[in-house]
This record gives C-alpha cells, sequence and structure tokens, in this order.
C-alpha cells in the first residue's frame, strides 16, 4: 500500500510538467515566440508563484540540468578540434573582453545599488555570463549556429563555460581573510581538474572508438543508447567530481567523439533525451520565480531587467563591431547573449552562503537573472525582426531590378566551381538561366565574362521569389554550404510546389538529409569524379573499356542500395569510403509535380534483390 501511494505520488508532477509543456510551448510558437519562452511561463504557471502544483522548483532542477549537459555535447558532436582551434580568436579574444567588460559594468551598477565590492562583483559576474541553454535554442531554431554572429556567439558562450572554474575559485577567496590555506586548495583542485581533462582526452581518442565498435557487433540498439548516456553522464560527473563544470565535461566528449564513425548514431540516440530535458531545465527556472518579491519590487525588477538586457545587447554590438563584425551581426549576437546564465543560480546562492550577499540581495539578484531570461528570447525575436525589415527595406531596389530582369527556366543558386560547370552545360543548350550568388567578388569575375548573375542570399523566400522562382521549372542549388541546401531546399518545398529541386549534396549524410526532404534529384559533389577517374585507372591497368565501365556502374547500384538502407534504416554512421552519392533519375520537366527520390528500373531491381538476399 506505501509502495502504490510512493509511486502515485512521483507521477502527477511528471504530469503536470508534460501537460504545462503541451499547453504553453505550442501557445508560444503560435504567437511567433522561442519555443524557451513557453517553458519558462509554463514553470511560472505550475510552481509556487503559480498555480502551486509543483510546490519544491528545486525537485526539478537536478534533474533539469542534464538538458544543458546533453545539449552541449550535441554540440561538442557537431565540433571537430580542428574547427574548434580555428575558433580561438572569438573563445579566448572575443569571450574574455565580452566577460571582462560586462562583469565590470555589471559590478560597477551594483556598487552604485549600494552592494559592497565582494557582493557586486559576484552579482555582476553572475549577470555578466550568459544562457548557453537559451541561446543555443535560439540559434538552432533560425537555423544560424553557422552563421557568422551564430558562431562567434558560440565562441563566446565557450569562453564563459571555460571561466565558470576560476569564478567558482575565486568566490571562496574573495570570503576568505587569510589566503595560504586556500591558494594550497586551489592549487590541489586545478590539478584534479587537469588530471581529469588529460584522462578525458585519452580515453576519448584511444578507447571510445573500439569501445563503441564492440558494441555495435551486438547489434542491440538499445545497448548503443545506453552506451551513449553513460559516456556523457560519466564525463559531466567526473568533471563535476573535480570541480570543473558538466556542461563543460559533456562539451568536451563530444569533442573528443566529433571525428568517430559513431558521433551521428550517438546524435540520434541523444537528441530526444537532451530535447526533453532541456525543457524542463527552462521549466525549471520559470518555477524558481519568486513572484511575491516581483510584485514588491517590480519597478526596480522592471527598469533592472531591461537596464541589464540593454546594456550586454549594447556592449556585445561594440565589442563585435570593434573585432570585425557589422553592427547587424553584433546586435543579433548581443540580443542572444542577453539573458542572464544558468550558472547565476548556482554563483548567488554561493556568493549569499560564504557572506559575500545578503539574504535579500542574493533572492532580488537571482529574480533579476530569471527574468532575464524570462524576457531575453522575445526581445532578441523583436530586434531580429527590426533588423530583417531594415535589411529588406535596403535590398528593395536590388529585388525589384533582379525580379524585372528574371524569368529563366533554371534558377541555379550558388556560382562557384561547382554552379560554374552547371551553368556553362545550361547555356551550351541555350537555356535561359537565372543566377544568383551572395559573393560580390564572384559576381564581379562573372559579369566581366557575360554572365547574367545577381547578388542574393538563397536561403531567403524574398530572394528567390524575386529571383523568379515562382516561374521557373528547376531550381538547381550548388552552394557549398550544407545548412544554406537544406534551408534552400525547405523553403522551395513548401512556398513553391510545382518547383522541382536538384540538389548538389556535399558528402553521404548530407544526401540523406536532402532524401528525407524529398528532392527531386542530388548528386554527390565528388561521387562520380571518383567513379570515373576508378574506371580509367582500370583501363590503365589492362581492363577492357567494357568491363570498366561494367564495374563501375556495379559499383554505383551496390552503392544506392546501402543508401537507401542507411535512409530507411537511419543509421548515419561511417565515411564515404564505403557509401557514395544516390543516382536518382529525374522525372521530365514537364510532368507534374511527385517529390521522392526517383530511382531508375535497373536501381530497383538491385534494391529488390538485396532486400531479397
Amino acid at each position: 500500500m506505501a509502495g502504490a501511494a510512493s509511486h502515485a505520488s512521483f507521477l502527477p508532477p511528471v504530469l503536470t510538467l508534460c501537460a504545462a509543456a503541451v499547453v504553453a510551448v505550442p501557445l508560444a510558437r503560435r504567437l511567433g515566440q522561442s519555443a524557451v519562452l513557453g517553458y519558462l511561463a509554463a514553470g511560472v504557471a505550475v510552481g509556487p508563484s503559480g498555480l502551486s502544483l509543483i510546490a519544491d522548483p528545486e525537485t526539478a532542477r537536478g534533474v533539469a540540468e542534464l538538458g544543458v549537459v546533453l545539449l552541449l555535447f550535441i554540440i561538442g558532436l557537431e565540433l571537430k578540434l580542428s574547427h574548434l582551434l580555428s575558433m580561438k580568436g572569438d573563445i579566448f579574444g572575443l569571450g574574455a573582453l565580452q566577460l571582462a567588460v560586462t562583469g565590470a559594468l555589471m559590478t560597477a551598477a551594483g556598487m552604485a545599488y549600494g552592494l559592497p565590492f565582494r557582493g557586486a562583483l559576484t552579482v555582476g559576474l553572475a549577470l555578466a555570463l550568459s544562457a548557453t541553454a537559451i541561446a543555443l535554442q535560439v540559434l538552432e531554431e533560425r537555423s544560424d549556429l553557422q552563421a557568422p554572429y551564430g558562431r562567434r556567439a558560440f565562441g563566446v558562450l565557450l569562453f564563459q563555460d571555460l571561466s565558470i572554474v576560476p569564478i567558482l575559485a575565486l568566490l571562496p577567496l574573495l570570503a576568505s581573510t587569510s589566503g595560504g590555506e586556500d591558494f594550497a586548495g586551489q592549487a590541489i583542485t586545478v590539478g584534479k581538474a587537469a588530471g581529469a581533462i588529460l584522462l578525458v582526452i585519452l580515453v576519448g581518442r584511444y578507447g571510445l572508438n573500439p569501445f563503441f565498435r564492440f558494441l555495435a557487433g551486438s547489434r542491440a540498439r538499445e545497448v548503443m543508447t545506453a552506451s551513449a548516456l553513460l559516456v556523457v553522464l560519466g564525463t559531466a560527473v567526473l568533471m563535476e567530481q573535480v570541480g570543473l563544470s558538466m556542461a563543460m565535461g559533456a562539451f568536451l566528449a563530444g569533442v573528443l567523439l566529433a571525428e568517430s564513425n559513431f558521433r551521428h548514431q550517438l546524435e540520434a540516440d541523444i537528441e530526444p533525451f537532451r530535447g526533453i530535458l532541456l525543457g524542463l531545465f527552462f521549466m525549471s527556472v520559470g518555477m524558481s520565480i519568486d513572484a511575491g518579491l516581483v510584485r514588491r519590487a517590480w519597478p526596480f525588477l522592471a527598469a533592472a531587467t531591461l537596464g541589464v538586457i540593454g546594456a550586454k545587447i549594447l556592449l556585445a554590438a561594440v565589442l563585435l563591431r570593434a573585432t570585425g563584425s557589422g553592427w547587424r551581426d553584433g546586435l543579433r549576437a548581443g540580443a542572444v547573449l542577453a539573458p542572464a546564465g544558468e550558472f547565476a543560480f548556482v554563483l548567488l546562492p554561493l556568493g549569499a552562503g560564504l557572506g559575500l550577499l545578503a539574504g535579500g540581495d542574493a533572492q532580488l539578484a537571482t529574480a533579476l537573472a530569471a527574468l532575464t531570461m524570462v524576457f531575453g528570447p522575445p526581445i532578441a525575436k523583436v530586434i531580429d525582426l527590426v533588423l530583417e525589415r531594415a535589411r529588406r527595406r535596403e535590398d528593395e531596389p536590388e529585388l525589384r531590378a533582379m525580379e524585372e530582369a528574371s524569368g529563366g527556366e533554371v534558377l541555379v543558386v550558388g556560382f562557384g566551381r561547382f554552379g560554374q560547370v552547371v551553368n556553362q552545360v545550361l547555356l551550351a543548350r541555350d537555356v535561359d538561366v537565372t543566377v544568383i550568388d551572395k559573393d560580390v567578388e564572384r559576381i564581379r569575375g562573372a559579369s566581366s565574362f557575360g554572365f547574367r548573375i545577381y547578388y542574393g542570399d538563397g536561403t531567403r523566400l524574398d530572394v528567390l521569389r524575386a529571383a523568379g522562382a515562382a516561374r521557373a521549372k528547376v531550381l538547381c542549388v550548388c552552394v557549398d554550404d550544407r545548412e544554406a541546401a537544406l534551408k534552400i531546399a525547405e523553403i522551395a518545398h513548401q512556398e513553391f510546389p510545382t518547383l522541382r529541386t536538384y540538389m548538389r549534396a556535399y558528402d553521404r549524410i548530407h544526401a540523406i538529409d536532402l532524401m528525407a526532404l524529398e528532392v527531386d534529384y542530388l548528386m554527390r559533389e565528388t561521387f562520380e569524379s571518383a567513379l570515373n577517374f576508378g574506371g580509367a585507372t582500370l583501363e590503365e591497368l589492362g581492363v577492357s573499356a567494357a568491363e570498366a565501365t561494367a564495374t563501375v556502374e556495379d559499383v554505383r547500384r551496390r552503392d544506392v542500395a546501402r543508401l537507401m538502407m542507411q535512409k530507411d534504416e537511419g543509421l548515419m554512421g561511417g565515411s564515404d569510403l564505403l557509401v557514395g552519392t544516390p543516382r536518382l533519375t529525374p522525372q521530365p520537366l514537364t510532368a507534374p509535380k511527385a517529390r521522392s527520390t526517383a530511382l531508375s528500373p535497373e536501381t530497383r531491381d538491385i534494391l529488390g534483390g538485396e532486400e531479397a538476399a
């Protein structure tokens, strides 16, 4: 009986959180806001300050923080170590500047409010940090994580995560009157942290691939899922035990696995847990807001919230402008970085416990940090809309000129080395082609050779419409940016249902993603040339031309079989050494729109034969 009661008491909070998310998130998206705002509002509604359906937010926060851990792991999977090293300027240059300048300003504001220096410094550092989970969620929703401003904002977030350890070490030193023993203790802590990082690097570099290869041999998918969680959570716990950030440990594990053949499978296994737990984290933040305190001090909190958000946006924009970005990118990055960080809910209670802050001041600062999380995303949305409208007004004359001059049968997006060859083939048959590209130097060079090419970003609906996408028969996407190609395919699918989409795929994984969007034709950029290269090599070795051609065709057919099996099973590991470009047979241009990856009869025979075997 007791067991039944205990079991019953566990389910209501879970059902409450799920119901709140199901109602609030779709409503927020319907209003054009980020899902983050929906989760925060749901937390406020069910928490102690709302309907009190969940009285203790701390019961959810411990589990909810795992959402941030899993998010950082997935982000790490997307970053190869070489890519990370190429970002060192943004991480250690821009990131350090942002934290130092913003922290100094927030500290000065705290002292002006009446806080002692040590307390003001604690509050200043807590507010200077940015909410990694919110920023990355917003960037993912916009598909801007790989945009220039998104990469720079991510570099700042990485530096902030790295800075958590020294900040946590600084607070006890601020509270201490004699530093000898503390310094020795901190030295030991640093040594432990360095040893743990070295251990993770060695295990990740030499142990994880054989480990996953062994588990994959069992062909038990649930074991792979369990092993993925083991790696992520195990690394996070190890980092926490030596005084480091759990999120930073998970990120390090992700970076080490970025080169692994299993990284896509790991990402697919982790993604469902990440989404659920991240939503739970945002709801726990909403539940932590003390509505009574907000009502009592609302004039101060309203002014302080707007002041903190405005100051962080302006400072970030100035720093990005000073280090090479434009004002538009600076403002967009600043808006993403404006909400206070998740670690504010760690630093402020720690500061109060160490005597650096009075209890009331710590509660007020905690409410301020939570309110910046609530109002930061909608303010970022408004800024993004304003900047987008301003850009459209600036581009309107060019778009009008493009619309008047365009109208070709084929619209080519991208005029790089791939797009130039495609364009030459089409022009050789007097096909009316409209070409857009966003590289100014490339456009200038193409114009000198008589090509009709316009400046435009193919990921923008207004640019595609002005370039004549609604009138064209075929859209040839020849860009070398994976995310941009996927975004263009999605827009074409939704807005121009009669337009046939011919896509350049970067590699096998990109090809599978494009197939999932049901494009009409795709070709991996190096696969066909590699097949011809291999066939020529066979002929040089004495193989007859007919046999070499038959061998190449056999490799191509087997490749299609493997690729289609991968697409159906969702197994996306491996490299282009094993699987090549799908050879899709396009339908006649006059046929009705049929979005499918159509295969030739011979290919269908091969697929059927292998499946039967």
